[in-house]
Order: C-alpha cells, then structure tokens, then sequence
C-alpha cells in the first residue's frame, strides 16, 4: 500500500498516554500527538480543509496565490498543500515566533513577512493587516483567514473528534486544547459534546489574552492585552471560530511555567512536542482536583518541539528570561575541572621531607595521607610550614607523627552550601568518590571557582 501524494498521510494520529508527569493525577491522561501529521503540527488538518473548501467555491482558483497571517504551523500546512496543488504562498507572521518556524515555511518555497508583535492588530504593520492588503496587491489570490473561517473548526469536527472518541471507545470524559484561532478545541469539543454532553472541554490560555476574562464575564478587556512569549494560544482579539459556547472553563498559564513544563515533556515522556503542549500540560497540573479516578484526559500535542529549538530548548534563551531554574552544584560537579587526575596522596610511613617534597611537585596547598588503602589523615603546607620553623629536625620524622585529622568524605550529591561549610580553619579540604569508586579532594579554590 503507498499513498498518492503526502497530504493523505494527515490525520490518525495517536493517542498515548502520560505516566510521569501525571503520576499524581488519578484520571488516565492521553495525548493526542499531532506531530505525526507531514507539517509537523494538527494545523495540517485545517489548512487542507480550508483549501479545498475554497477550491469548491471558486474563492481559490488555478495558479493562485495563498497569503496568511501565520504563526507558523498553520502555514506549514498550507505551503505543503500548495506545493501538491500547485499554488504560491506568502506568509506574514510575528517576531515572537521562533527562527525555526519562519526558516521551515521559507524551506517549501513560501515567501514570509516578519511583522512586530506589539501593536494593534488594525495597525498597518501587524501581520493581520500586512495579509489584509497584500490580499488587495497580488492579483488571484486568497486569503484563508484561519481564525474566522469556519472551515478551521469543521476539520477538526469531521476528524480530530470523531478520532478521539473512537480511540478512546466513547470513555474521554475531559479534552484539554490550548486555544488560539479556536479552530482545534471548538470543532473537536462540538462533536464530542454531541456524542456526550456531560465531556468537559477545557481551553488553555495564556495572560496577556482575553480569552478567559471574555467566557466568564463577557467583557471584551483591552486592560487584559499585553506582550506574552507563549506560541500558539491565546490573542487579542475574538475569533470567530472560538465558540466560548463549547468551551466550559479556561485555564491561564504563565510564560514561564509553559516553557519549564515544554521541556519536561520530552525528558520524562519521550514526546519531542512544542510549545503548547506544554502549555496545556501545566494547565492540567493546576487543574488536577477537576480530575478523578475513571476520568479520561485528552491533551492535544499540537506541534513538534524542533519548532522551538531556538527557544524553549535554548538554556540561554531560557537563563535571559528568567525560565531556567539555576541549580546549586553538588559535591561531585566541583571537581569537574581535575576529575581526569589521579588523586594526590602521601603515605603514613613516608617522611615529613618527602611529603613536602611532593606537595611541592605537584603544587598542593593540602594533601590526603594513606596506611594501606584507608585514608587516615592530612597535611596542609600551613602546618608543615609553622611546625619546620618550630623545629626543622621534624622533616626527618613521619608523616603520622604529624599528620592532622583525616579530610572528611562528603556525599556526591551534597550541594555547594553543605560542602562549602565543612571546608574551615580546621578542616582545609573534603573527599568524595565519583560513581566508579576513586576518590577525588575538594579545596576552598574549588568552592570559589564554583562561585563565580
């Protein structure tokens, strides 16, 4: 069996379910991963629909050219569908969309404009109205106009749900969608509705987005609008396809939170998905106690996670915003730097002399003393240094005649802060042993390095 072209592969794509994350949560948790459509993303479904609907009516016709305001995904449908039908694609989006988005239209042959995020969207440099007047410029061309073209949200009626419901044998008592033009968790949610009234749909928004401020007071707050990170959900405006009808409750969830939750996805689920995925995880975090056992959780994984390797994925632009949580060193991080090197030792019976001698070859201020295998004291050049000038005969006697305590051993995992308190006047180094067994000492320079 093969398929005649790449858009019949859109669509069937699985339902997994969640352990990790979810582990304290008593619904079963399943997410639909849309990441196996050929964009990458749930938007391909939409996008196909919204063409063909139009072929139909004359809206688009032969050799035409598609002009969208897309944050990404959504072009990436179009653009694959335009290079099977034969038709251009121009793209306006945002400067807060990630590099990898803009560069991945820009790989199927569409043109993309960058516009600025923070304005109005009736300003003449937003991407909705940089669309809006190409649509007048370039002859034969069409605008699919995602969020208030209802086609959005009839694919996700005729494919999304019907797929959930059968996938989940009628048992989905939740959906959880993150919610941008609406298309996904209305369409999805409406049919679901109609198979089972009681199956709630939860939307995930984001703050700096009316979306939720609009469903439970019917206020339209432009007080609510300002600049977020987050991709994918939420805006400043009422799409038409955001039906506030089918949706029961929204969820707001911090840039921040979205972005940490992002990158737990991949490293504890093994699902390499995007931005809101994470979103609509964190949401579902903080809307646990809605959940019971038997419940049956839907989350959609909209888009892939190499969208956002840029982003969310990049420990630096994660650090300059203020997302990544700096962790303290433990124990066994401070010997980084010398790990590769064969510990220092001396021996008991070894003479003051040649102790000195080999603190000195190897430019040691302190230096671990052995009987046999076992670690039974220390010597530090401050020591040596006041007991010679005391009595110079004593580089003749052994090392176990004067030799200080042994340096404690510290737990690999034992952070910066405990460490740094066992390293004092009297106790000038500690050891630790890293996972294959050799012992490795810790100085007050390595704290400081450590330190910054």
């Amino acid at each position: 069996m093969y398929y005649k072209n790449i858009l019949e592969t859109i669509g069937n794509t699985p339902l997994v379910k969640i352990n990790r994350i979810t582990k304290d949560i008593p619904a079963t948790v399943l997410a639909k991963i849309e990441t196996t459509n050929p964009g990458n993303s749930i938007k391909d479904r939409m996008a196909l629909k919204m063409i063909e609907d139009a072929e139909k009516d004359g809206r688009l016709q032969p050799g035409g050219t598609i002009i969208e305001g897309t944050s990404g995904n959504t072009g990436m449908g179009l653009a694959i569908a335009a290079v099977i039908k034969g038709y251009k694609c121009i793209f306006t989006t945002t400067d807060k969309q990630s590099k990898e988005k803009v560069d991945a239209l820009r790989a199927f042959g569409a043109e993309v404009i960058v516009c600025p995020t923070n304005v109005e969207p009736e300003d003449p440099s937003s991407y909705y109205s940089v669309s809006s007047r190409l649509i007048a410029e370039v002859p034969n061309s069409w605008k699919p106009n995602q969020y208030d073209n209802l086609s959005n949200s009839q694919a996700h009626y005729e494919q999304t749900g019907p797929e959930i419901w059968e996938q989940t044998e009628g048992k989905i008592t939740h959906l959880v969608v993150g919610v941008g033009t609406g298309g996904t968790i209305c369409g999805t949610g409406r049919y679901l509705k109609e198979k089972n009234p009681n199956i709630k749909i939860l939307g995930i928004d984001t703050y700096g987005s009316v979306f939720k401020k609009y469903k439970e007071t019917g206020i339209f707050d432009k007080n609510e609008i300002y600049p977020y990170i987050t991709e994918g959900i939420g805006e400043d405006f009422l799409p038409q396809n955001v039906d506030f009808n089918v949706i029961d409750h929204f969820e707001k969830v911090t840039d921040k939170d979205a972005a940490v939750m992002t990158r737990r996805i991949p490293r504890e689920e093994g699902i390499f998905a995007g931005n809101s995925a994470g979103s609509a995880m964190a949401g579902l975090l903080q809307m646990k106690d809605m959940f019971k056992e038997g419940d049956v959780v839907v989350v959609i994984f909209h888009d892939h996670g190499t969208r956002y390797l840029g982003k969310m994925f990049n420990d630096d632009w994660m650090r300059d915003r203020g997302f990544l949580e700096e962790k303290s060193p433990k124990a066994i991080d401070l010997i980084e730097r010398h790990k590769h090197l064969k510990l220092v030792t001396v021996d008991a019976e070894d003479s003051v002399g040649e102790a000195f001698a080999i603190m000195r070859k190897f430019d040691v201020s302190q230096i671990p003393v052995k009987s046999g295998a076992e670690f039974v004291g220390s010597l530090s050049d401050s020591h040596l240094y006041a007991s010679i000038c005391d009595n110079p005969e004593l580089k003749q006697a052994r090392v176990s005649d004067l030799m200080q305590k042994s340096f404690p051993f510290v737990n690999p995992q034992s952070k910066l802060e405990e460490v740094s308190k066992q390293i004092n006047r009297e106790n000038e180094a500690v050891l630790v042993r890293d996972m294959l067994g050799a012992v490795h000492i810790i100085t007050k320079y390595d704290i400081i390095e450590a330190l910054g």
